[in-house]
């Protein structure tokens, strides 16, 4: 299937590994020319170095032009950071047409250990710092026409976790945001909002949980990662190109008419009928 976006630009955070690279990596397979974000940059160089790799095999086996991929190193929950992204190349900026959010999970624990700067930060990097990467470029996508933004959250919103309360928190406030916004004027402009829950994907981010949960209970982190993928129906752990897959699905012209939907990739983890 031709998903349409060829050419067109997107922005994708937290992309020098995990689920943020799986989806700059579906994206650059389909000819989207990206902008890749994170804190680290050399990671970040390194994924951008295979992600040109990857769009050159694309191109030379699926008759498209290679993507481009440029690569900022910054906090983006900052302002100077967004500043960066929005600014590269040093130009007036590339009007994206795809807008990936992501970052990293606030740490887990017990909430009785969470000061007010704990909660605030967390807030920060999960819920408002996707609201204004969202407001910088939803009224531009409008404009022309075609839009798509995709928040990668957690299934915590869904089924929250114990130990990860502040990400139950902040993360569930950006969801509430964006089932309102999804539905407003933009949605008659072309222009969709849609997050992905992602359950257990085998991520630094899962290997983190089964740590913090080996260390609640005393249990050895292989035990733990053997008892939680044999819970998931599908008997195993998600991997980043599949995600990343229904995310370059969510981004393409084949989606324009779904939007404001939580969508729950996790191998049937979650019991429930809604």
């Amino acid at each position: 299937m031709d998903l349409g976006i060829a050419g067109k630009w997107a922005l994708v955070c937290g992309a020098s590994k995990g689920l943020g690279y799986g989806c700059a990596k579906a994206l650059v397979q389909e000819g989207v020319n990206v902008v890749i974000n994170a804190r680290g940059d050399a990671a970040l160089q390194a994924a951008a170095a295979q992600l040109r790799s990857i769009s050159a095999d694309a191109a030379s086996t699926g008759g498209k032009k290679p993507a481009q991929v440029l690569a900022v190193a910054c906090d983006i929950t900052t302002p100077a950071g967004r500043e960066a992204v929005f600014g590269v190349a040093g130009g007036p900026g590339i009007a994206f047409d795809m807008l990936v959010t992501n970052a990293g999970g606030p740490p887990t624990g017990d909430f009785r250990d969470w000061d007010r700067d704990a909660w605030i930060k967390a807030v920060d990097a999960n819920m408002l710092t996707p609201i204004e990467l969202i407001k910088t470029v939803v009224d531009g996508m409008a404009a022309r026409g075609f839009g798509r933004i995709v928040n990668i959250t957690s299934s915590a919103v869904k089924a929250p976790i114990d130990i990860l309360g502040l990400s139950n928190g902040a993360r569930s406030g950006l969801t509430g945001f964006v089932a309102g916004l999804a539905r407003s004027g933009i949605a008659g402009h072309g222009v969709t909002i849609n997050s992905l829950l992602p359950g257990k994907f085998d991520t630094d981010r899962l290997a983190s949980t089964h740590q913090a949960a080996a260390s609640k209970s005393g249990k050895e982190v292989a035990d733990i990662r053997s008892a939680q993928a044999a819970q998931i129906p599908a008997k195993r752990f998600g991997n980043a190109d599949e995600f990343g897959a229904i995310c370059a699905f969510l981004c393409s012209v084949h989606a324009g008419y779904m939007t404001g939907q939580n969508i729950l990739p996790d191998g049937g983890l979650y019991n429930g009928t809604f």
